[in-house]
Parts: C-alpha cells; sequence; structure tokens
C-alpha cells in the first residue's frame, strides 16, 4: 500500500482578542508560558517549539457567538482558573469544565488523567460533516482519519508539526456564520495555493504587499493561513 503524501504541516495557532494585552497574559499564565507584547497591540505566546506559538492578533469585532474551534486543556487544578468565567460546570452529559478567556473565547478544562500530560492536548472544530472534513484535512496532510464506534466526532493524530495529542472534529447542528476567532497556519510542503483550491479550498485573500500569507478557508468554511515554506 503506498504512504500517503504529505501536502501540509501545521505551523502554529492564532487566536483573535479584543484586548491582546489581557487575554495573552490569562493565556500564558494558563498555559505557564512565556507572553511576548509587540508594540502593534499583538503578541504572541511562545512554547517549547515554533509549532506551539499561539499568536494573539487584535480584530475591533467582539464576540457574538460560540467558538467553533477551542482548545481543551487537562489542569492539576481545573477550578482555580484565575481571570476565566465559567460558562458550564460538568453535569451528566459532560465531564469537563466549559471557560470563557476574558474576551470570551471559550476552552474546556479536565481534570488529571492517570499516564497523560498537563496542559494543551487537543484542538476542537466543530462541524457539519466530522468525518468528511477530517477526511479532506487527513488527506492534506497524508494521515488517516480516526473514528471510534458509536462516536459522533472524528479525529487526526500523527499530523506533520502537529504539537499536541489530537486534532478533533465533532458534530455540532448550528451552521457557521461569522470568522472563527481561533485558525492555525499551515506550511505549504507538498503543493500549492492553486492545487489546495482545486481541492475544495476557498482562497479568502492572496499574499500580497501587505500580508506574506495566503488566506484561506477549508470546505466547511474554517479560515487558515498558507505560508510558503521558509
Amino acid at each position: 500500500m503506498a504512504v500517503p503524501t504529505s501536502e501540509l504541516a501545521f505551523k502554529d495557532l492564532c487566536l483573535d482578542a479584543n484586548r491582546p494585552h489581557v487575554v495573552g497574559p490569562f493565556w500564558a499564565r494558563l498555559l505557564g508560558r512565556e507572553w511576548e507584547a509587540f508594540e502593534d497591540g499583538d503578541g504572541r505566546l511562545r512554547g517549547g517549539s515554533p509549532a506551539e506559538t499561539i499568536w494573539v492578533n487584535r480584530v475591533p469585532e467582539p464576540q457574538t457567538v460560540k467558538n467553533r474551534v477551542h482548545v481543551d486543556l487537562r489542569l492539576a487544578d481545573p477550578v482555580a482558573v484565575e481571570g476565566a468565567a465559567v460558562v458550564r460546570e460538568p453535569d451528566d452529559e459532560i465531564r469537563w469544565r466549559v471557560l470563557a478567556d476574558p474576551d470570551g473565547a471559550q476552552l474546556c478544562v479536565m481534570p488529571p488523567r492517570d499516564g497523560a500530560p498537563l496542559g494543551l492536548f487537543e484542538l476542537v472544530v466543530d462541524a457539519a460533516d466530522p468525518a468528511g472534513i477530517a477526511a479532506w484535512w487527513a488527506d492534506r496532510f497524508g494521515v488517516e482519519v480516526q473514528r471510534r464506534e458509536g462516536a459522533p466526532f472524528a479525529w487526526l493524530e500523527g499530523v506533520a508539526g502537529f504539537p499536541y495529542g489530537y486534532w478533533v472534529f465533532n458534530p455540532v447542528p448550528e451552521p457557521k456564520t461569522v470568522k472563527n476567532r481561533v485558525h492555525w497556519d499551515v506550511t505549504l510542503t507538498g503543493t500549492t495555493v492553486e492545487g489546495l483550491v482545486g481541492a475544495g479550498a476557498a482562497l479568502l485573500r492572496p499574499r500580497d504587499e501587505e500580508i506574506r500569507w495566503h488566506v484561506l478557508a477549508d470546505p466547511e468554511g474554517n479560515e487558515f493561513c498558507a505560508f510558503a515554506p521558509e
């Protein structure tokens, strides 16, 4: 059997915020990262590797709907999260807490699990067709879609450059209505922007004199930025 070819590599994550100077330090405390603020108001969270970088970009529009992309964390104390608002406590349906950062971006925090590392371990994307959109990204990254019998979600593992354990696509009934406030960047390793468009992506903004990357959307409308290899 031929080994699937990877067209892309995961590069990093980006988070939109109205107040990066507040949101950045919040996430820095939560993740145990260094916060670096820029003169233009943006900033970044440094990680142990470039792929663990999280860029925090200032935007004017406020959070108005539930995040369609969020992260899951395992924390030693999932109750004591300074600066977060509680959206939902664990109940008979879910075993984790849903919180919101100071600008309203949701995140899920879970208690420790034997043998599992603490910290950010999972990127979750809401989807109309989890298996379908997971398969689209699996083809781009040259990996297999993972499924569990009877489970409605799908996930990816072993994505090139991806520093977290799982990339999950979870079913939701509501359609996408606004730009995602969390998106991911990728590096073009075995394809071109034209190749991505030919595979079903939409080109939202080509690289120009202002930005050195292309802005695209996957077949479900999730925005991502594509960079040429450095």
